[in-house]
């Protein structure tokens, strides 16, 4: 057989990073037909046997589809249950095993206060009252009739990250350290519809929402946003939402902090001020350096997280990889990711894979090749308005340590010689 001519690496930064032409066309099928040949030799899959599941039908369709067993056992992860806080807690999406930027319905984070209650969707009521000119009251069937659109955005809890505030870099996964944020297709009703029938009085300044949970859960969101592009979601990804999601219908706030988009919602209350609800002053609120508390601090900053290599995974041999992670902003779209293997000393322009959506995640990849030596790959987001991912120092510098939420800071993962890697600060 023919040996394929090795390729032309061309390296664009420090310590093993490649072009990025190297992902398109023949030059990623150069590197993988030379990576094959070399290690199972010229002859490797010359034979070919027809498999056993080829030779027999199989099952017939379902009702509802699952998963191959083969596919892995992708799992959200949850934190252990808390007797004083019953319902509380938060599930993370594993994000060092998607690819693309939806996901999953069943893989989506989760973040409840008191549970999820079993709603019946028949005895649920939407009622719009306060500063408006007509209280209404919505049923279920009453809003599927509206019309509807369909926006892809991300969603993240404020509180994604916040580990990284700490003064000793915590071991963990991608699925662990930053896996309260998701991405997927939202349909609903645009807030303003509903809001413009009701009739918003001229001193109507924000919109108190309330959800159906026990713990009756509740954020004031200023009038402005919800006229801009606030839904009313009812679907997900094309399905219902689901009940960890607010079934039947949620408040969905593009680009601002998780906690705002409130689930199972019930009321929307025009009000001249915030409501200053629990969850607006005795959490969800930022501290800063000299102690006090700033409230609303609702837009969620550029950042961007590489999903493999990291944390808690290994490279098994020296050579060719490809990073990939994934890049948002609660301020628009990205445009673009920048990957360093040396710790930030040099930098290269990842590519950006995905439509550059605005409020959505992004897919960004670029090759790495891996000598076997130390090595701290990290990324870098700038989105539409200019603003740049900061580094973790610049987050502490601004903010100090005493804080919980919002920390879109640079992450570092650490690559030992003998390939495990993990989160360390640089």
């Amino acid at each position: 057989m023919k040996k394929t001519p090795p390729a032309v690496l061309e390296q664009v930064a420090g310590n093993g990073l490649l072009s990025r032409r190297h992902l398109l066309g023949v030059g990623l099928a150069g590197l993988g037909t030379a990576a094959t040949t070399a290690a199972f030799g010229a002859d490797a899959g010359a034979v070919f046997e027809i498999p056993g599941w080829s030779k027999q039908p199989g099952p017939g369709s379902s009702g509802y589809g699952a998963p191959s067993s083969h596919a892995g056992n992708l799992q959200r992860q949850a934190g252990a249950p808390n007797p004083l806080y019953p319902g509380g807690g938060a599930s993370r999406s594993p994000l060092q095993h998607l690819q693309g930027t939806i996901t999953p319905n069943s893989l989506h984070f989760e973040r409840h206060h008191a549970g999820i209650p079993a709603i019946d969707p028949a005895q649920h009521k939407l009622v719009i009252n306060g500063l408006v000119r007509q209280p209404l009251v919505f049923n279920y069937e009453d809003l599927l009739a509206y019309p509807m659109v369909s926006k892809i955005y991300f969603l993240e809890c404020s509180g994604n990250s916040g580990s990284l505030f700490g003064n000793n870099a915590a071991a963990g996964s991608v699925q662990s350290l930053h896996g309260l944020v998701s991405c997927a297709e939202w349909t609903g009703i645009r807030l303003s519809t509903l809001l413009e029938e009701a009739g918003v009085q001229a001193d109507a300044r924000w919109v108190s929402a309330v959800g159906a949970d026990a713990a009756s859960m509740g954020r004031s969101v200023p009038l402005t946003k919800a006229m801009d592009d606030v839904l009313l979601a009812l679907y997900q990804n094309g399905e219902p939402i689901r009940p960890e999601q607010g079934y039947p219908m949620r408040l969905f706030v593009p680009g601002w902090e998780g906690n705002i988009s409130v689930k199972w919602l019930t009321q929307l209350k025009l009000t001249s001020e915030p409501s200053q609800f629990r969850d607006e002053t005795s959490k969800y609120t930022d501290t800063m350096r000299d102690r006090r508390s700033q409230q609303f601090t609702f837009p969620m900053g550029a950042k961007s997280v590489i999903t493999s290599p990291s944390g808690q995974m290994a490279l098994t041999r020296k050579g060719l990889y490809q990073v990939t992670g994934i890049a948002w902003s609660g301020n628009g779209s990205i445009r673009r990711v920048e990957v360093s293997a040396d710790g930030g000393r040099s930098w290269a322009d990842a590519e950006i894979e995905s439509h550059q959506s605005e409020k959505a995640l992004a897919r960004f990849r670029i090759p790495w090749q891996w000598t076997g030596a130390d090595a701290v790959l990290l990324s870098r987001a700038t989105d539409s308005t200019g603003a740049v991912q900061p580094s973790r120092a610049a987050i502490l510098e601004e903010r100090g340590n005493l804080a919980q939420y919002h920390y879109h800071g640079i992450q570092s993962w650490g690559i030992d010689a003998a390939g495990a890697v993990s989160n360390v600060y640089v």
